[in-house]
């Protein structure tokens, strides 16, 4: 497993937002424990130069690496991690710790559609409003939001097939869309509504929010 925790949160605003604390812990901290629930070791790639790396990562079965100015190039740290101990047809999940409210559950579901034959496999929601393309202020079309699904993390993919995507260093907002551009299979399986993404502030309150209640008895 691979936790990206390496990014500035230059939207958020303020130190990097996975460290903040939510729910009385650090937010990758919540998304560590998922991931530990479906694996033993878990690789958590932080921002180059990070000094306030909380106390929770240091514990067994987690190993916390140096990330790089981007999303995939920090993808590619965690990846570069796991040579020698992953081959190419293991299965390795890729998770943003701006998700703090995936469920062990969802590690689990992308895993077996991976297990099933895809290359890769992300989780997906409907989208509910309408989207339209939008070109120098103007609409350009209209497109189906039946055809359209928001896609979250945790993704999960063969060692294999993430590692031929990242040949070359691209660049891409998740690494399906990597796999996807050489040719590989990704899977769907149904997405977490409360999987949110913790881009802005007011996220943050809502996410610790719904931290607190799945903790209370």
């Amino acid at each position: 497993m691979v936790v990206v925790a390496a990014g500035a949160g230059s939207r958020f605003g303020g130190p990097p937002k996975q460290f903040r604390t939510v729910a009385g812990r650090p937010m990758v901290a919540w998304s560590i424990d998922a991931a530990l629930g479906c694996s033993d070791a878990v690789v958590v790639v932080v921002p180059s130069g990070e000094t306030t790396v909380p106390p929770t990562l240091d514990r067994p079965g987690v190993e916390v690496v140096t990330g790089a100015a981007t999303r995939s190039g920090s993808v590619r740290a965690g990846l570069a991690a796991l040579a020698g101990r992953a081959a190419d047809d293991d299965i390795v999940v890729i998770h943003d710790a701006a998700r703090p409210l995936a469920t062990s559950q969802l590690f689990g579901a992308v895993v077996e559609a991976v297990r099933g034959g895809a290359d890769a496999a992300v989780p997906g929601v409907a989208v509910v409003d309408t989207v339209k393309r939008v070109a120098d202020g103007r609409v350009v079309e209209t497109l189906d939001r039946d055809e359209l699904m928001a896609v979250q993390t945790p993704q999960a993919f063969t060692v294999g097939a993430l590692r031929r995507a990242h040949v070359g260093e691209p660049e891409a907002t998740d690494d399906a869309g990597l796999v996807e551009a050489v040719g590989g299979w990704v899977a769907v399986v149904p997405g977490e509504p409360a999987n949110r993404k913790v881009t802005l502030v007011d996220d943050l309150t809502v996410v610790e929010d719904a931290l607190l209640q799945r903790e209370s008895p």
